[in-house]
């Protein structure tokens, strides 16, 4: 599959976690403050839980649930209860449009 356009850059709030649903793949889009756009798993790994719903802190994702950080660069959890990391996804920027690929993961 190649890479899908799910958003104008300017559409995603510095800071804040937004799900995108990919090819039945769903995923948490995060823009930081420097403008960087991380992709990450949206499923918490300790349970079935959004994690686009959760808080953003420098490059971390919270899950609101029970507290489990995920690292927007790795896709590893930082606290527990999680222990497995989520995938994180390539993201490319093509004329101010937010491009991912689901099935291509990176390794970290």
């Amino acid at each position: 599959m190649a890479a899908v356009r799910i958003c104008g850059i300017d559409e995603l709030v510095e800071n804040q976690a937004s799900r995108f649903v990919v090819d039945g793949v769903p995923i948490a889009v995060v823009k930081d403050a420097a403008g960087e756009v991380f992709a990450i798993g949206d499923t918490c790994t300790h349970g079935d839980i959004s994690l686009s719903e959760g808080f953003v802190e420098n490059d971390t994702l919270e899950c609101w649930a029970h507290g489990s950080m995920f690292s927007l660069k790795t896709g590893k959890p930082l606290t527990l209860p999680a222990y497995e990391p989520v995938p994180v996804y390539r993201v490319d920027i093509e004329g101010g449009d937010v491009l991912i690929d689901p099935a291509v993961t990176l390794t970290v």
